[in-house]
């Protein structure tokens, strides 16, 4: 059965054809015969209790330069699709839970992947904290005191925004490091949300490693080795990614999170580990997959696709 698929992301006319994980799924889906639209966050609206998103036919291929194809646009009416893949990059800010919201109106009967309810409840470093014994020593306060408190108890710490991506604005403050109070003035400027705190994790000279899950069960990961004289592993502030297995320590935090993933909705979802800790669970625009795929030489889009499509018929049927 083809289905009708939009696709809700950032311009496409900007993403990485080799990295992009929106991409890799595109492809796959039309491979599958599926029928693709694209459209901007900005172009979602609510009209008199209609979704409806101002979109363009889509047709992708992996051609440098040549990676995309668009329809003229059209008022697609989102209650009379199949899926609609929420991929736009974060900030998972307040226009990102109002799409949430939005989108809450068509699904189930459209389905939304990942779950609206479940992405608008789940920020990436909040969902961690409702498990036990499996993150590191964490805060997460606007108080100053508390704060230092934690700095000294843990001496060696990150700080970083509740609701950053990409790494940006993660700080590590060493025992000796003077500057945690200005940080903490200028995080107070930035942001109304509280911060969080965590103790640092030495193992992360040995990588951050990025393990994808399809519907609750672990299919791939990649190791991200930061660079020389940098504490964050992400790839595009440098980080070096290798090809990894997963530890039995890895695949029991897996176990323990997966069945709440899989009632939640959440289809596709990138976890952080560091040594035997998890430090966040991605669920609103997770990357790795292309990654993964070259080094193991798999096709994670499918098994995404599959998962896809097997609740879409559930809900159909």
């Amino acid at each position: 059965m083809s289905f009708a698929v939009a696709i809700q992301m950032d311009p496409i006319e900007n993403i990485d054809i080799d990295g992009d994980s929106t991409f890799a799924m595109a492809l796959e889906a039309a491979s599958r015969g599926h029928g693709l639209f694209h459209y901007l966050p900005q172009d979602l609206s609510l009209r008199e209790g209609r979704v409806v998103a101002r979109a363009r036919p889509l047709q992708v291929r992996r051609e440098a330069g040549n990676h995309f194809t668009f329809g003229a646009h059209e008022t697609l009416d989102l209650a009379g699709v199949d899926v609609v893949l929420m991929r736009q990059d974060p900030p998972f800010d307040m226009a990102y839970i109002t799409a949430t919201h939005i989108l809450e109106h068509v699904h189930p009967q459209t389905l939304v992947v990942n779950d609206p309810i479940s992405v608008r409840n789940a920020p990436e470093k909040l969902l961690v904290t409702h498990f036990d014994g499996i993150m590191p020593p964490t805060l997460i306060s606007s108080s100053h005191e508390e704060i230092t408190a934690f700095r000294n108890k843990h001496k060696d710490i990150i700080v970083k925004p509740l609701y950053g991506n990409g790494g940006a604005g993660v700080f590590h403050i060493k025992p000796e490091d003077e500057n945690l109070n200005s940080l903490l003035e200028m995080f107070a400027e930035m942001f109304r949300e509280p911060i969080i705190v965590q103790r640092y994790l030495p193992e992360v000279r040995a990588g951050d490693k990025r393990i994808i899950l399809v519907d609750g069960e672990p299919v791939g990961a990649i190791n991200r080795v930061p660079a020389e004289g940098e504490a964050r592993s992400n790839m595009h502030v440098g980080g070096r990614a290798e090809k990894i297995g997963l530890t039995p320590r890895e695949r029991d935090i897996c176990a323990t999170i997966g069945t709440t993933l899989r009632e939640q909705g959440l289809i596709f979802v990138g976890i952080d580990v560091i040594g035997d800790y998890l430090t966040e669970i991605n669920v609103t625009s997770p990357t790795g997959i292309q990654e993964i795929d070259r080094f193991e030489d798999t096709n994670l889009s499918a098994l995404i696709w599959d998962a896809i499509e097997a609740r879409r018929d559930n809900v159909a049927g």
